[in-house]
């Protein structure tokens, strides 16, 4: 079993690893090489998928048990909800365009931006508090549920989905599934 800290973690330290060497570029302005902005739109493409994969898990499990577990549990579950939501619409965008497009550095700048924010915030204002409360059981179980959950999780951005549990459990197997057929056909995430 998997502590939901120490998978939310690994997926965290994954995301900033990826914006680390996004950052590193070069890019387009900096007289990249076709072949060096390839590499960056499959590193872009790779955390588009990571990502919209690790928002689907926490928007299923881990927000709800934040709602049900922390007094103002309400409050940061829709704070960060709310953040998330508003990097589906980046990372939406961003999945289509190409590295040498100006909008292409545009939308990253924008998303390793608020992507950091959003990890401090889930960090440092959710998970100290959420320690306190959940049991040894209950925070393996809910590691256990977001990693199997990731297996089976939506591989696109989908931000007119509302982020609610009922909705996601319904919808979500079948828009993952349609993810996963477009991503075969089209080679993404190879």
């Amino acid at each position: 079993m998997s502590n939901v800290f120490d998978v939310l973690r690994k997926d965290h330290e994954e995301v900033k690893k990826a914006l680390a060497e996004l950052e590193k570029g070069p890019t387009a302005a900096t007289g990249a090489s076709p072949d060096q902005l390839k590499v960056r739109e499959k590193l872009v493409e790779q955390l588009v998928i990571e990502e919209s994969k690790h928002e689907a898990v926490e928007e299923e499990y881990f927000w709800p048990t934040v709602r049900d577990k922390l007094p103002d549990g309400d409050r940061l579950a829709d704070e960060a909800t709310d953040q998330e939501q508003k990097a589906k619409y980046v990372l939406d965008e961003l999945k289509d365009l190409k590295g040498d497009d100006p909008k292409f550095e545009e939308l990253l700048s924008k998303f390793t931006a608020d992507g950091r924010e959003h990890i401090a915030y889930e960090e440092e204002q959710v998970w100290v508090p959420l320690r306190g409360v959940l049991s040894a059981e209950e925070a393996d179980e809910l590691g256990t549920k977001l990693e199997d959950g990731k297996k089976l999780a939506p591989t696109r951005p989908h931000p007119h989905t509302p982020p609610k549990p009922g909705i996601l459990k319904a919808a979500g197997p079948a828009v993952a599934a349609a993810d996963r057929v477009r991503d075969a056909v089209t080679g993404r995430g190879d």
